[in-house]
């Protein structure tokens, strides 16, 4: 089987899945991303990847899904490279030696939004976990991802800090898009429910939201993005020179600058955040 027939079988696989898949270029010479919702639904990826293929003449061909999926992806050898923010479980991608090197990309923050009325009374807190506790103690509406993205690994992370684990079936104030971020942003807003988002995402679709933004510049809540070229060792199949030019592109002077160049919504949602983990590899 071809390189482009196994990824548009394994593109079939996902839009059946009701996951999301771009072909984002048409060159013969492509690598297959697998990486966020979040990357791509705060206009990001639009922005970056074209300015990649005319430096390099590589073409990029993505799957845009939860983090965790995006890694299982890869687990497969269906990608060549990921770029992801959950850098717990990209720690275990790369213990169990699926990941060739990891380098730091970019950060943005999370932040958490709601509908104007602010039935938790949220509104100009800067500790996320203080306004979990008070979305907890008045069962306002609150939306989660479930998706085991990064995102919704950040929103159980905060959940713990208040001790307690929300249940869709117990907790009817608490409901789960299992959707991507821009898909539970129109579904917090339909609802008038609280979510947690990445603000890219936000400020990109805020000005067709009912939502405001409640919590942000908590520290705790930065979100740092990664970029992981698949290991070859486990995965003969993927174009490991070709995604090892992607990552350290990132985090070169040109890649660096594109995305501290990048506005959404007038704002700047990403800082560029380069910390090369693949510099050392032949």
């Amino acid at each position: 089987m071809t390189a482009w027939r196994a990824a548009f079988g394994l593109s079939l696989l996902l839009v059946a899945a009701g996951l999301a898949v771009t072909l984002a270029s048409s060159s013969e010479a492509y690598i297959v991303l697998a990486t966020t919702t979040s990357t791509r639904d705060s206009g990001l990826l639009d922005y970056l990847l074209p300015e990649f293929s005319r430096d390099s003449g590589i073409g990029v061909r993505y799957v845009a899904v939860g983090t965790g999926q995006a890694l299982d992806v890869a687990r497969r050898g269906d990608a060549d490279i990921v770029m992801v923010h959950a850098p717990a479980i990209e720690l275990d991608f790369m213990a169990q030696g699926h990941g060739l090197c990891r380098s730091r990309v970019m950060r943005n923050e999370f932040i958490v939004v709601g509908p104007a009325s602010d039935p938790a009374g949220i509104r100009g807190l800067t500790n996320a976990t203080a306004a979990f506790a008070r979305i907890l103690s008045s069962r306002a509406l609150f939306v989660s991802r479930a998706d085991n993205s990064g995102t919704h690994i950040m929103e159980r992370t905060i959940w713990g800090w208040v001790n307690y684990t929300p249940d869709p079936d117990v907790d009817s104030w608490y409901r789960e898009a299992g959707s991507g971020m821009a898909a539970t942003l129109e579904v917090s807003s339909q609802l008038g429910g609280y979510t947690l988002s990445d603000n890219g995402t936000f400020l990109v679709r805020r000005s067709s939201l009912d939502l405001e933004v409640d919590v942000q510049n908590d520290p705790p809540l930065q979100n740092l993005y990664s970029v992981i070229p698949v290991n070859p060792a486990l995965h003969p199949n993927v174009k490991s020179s070709w995604a090892l030019g992607f990552a350290r592109w990132l985090v070169s002077p040109r890649g660096q600058g594109l995305i501290g160049n990048y506005t959404a919504g007038g704002e700047q949602p990403f800082h560029p955040e380069a910390q090369d983990g693949c510099g050392h590899v032949g």
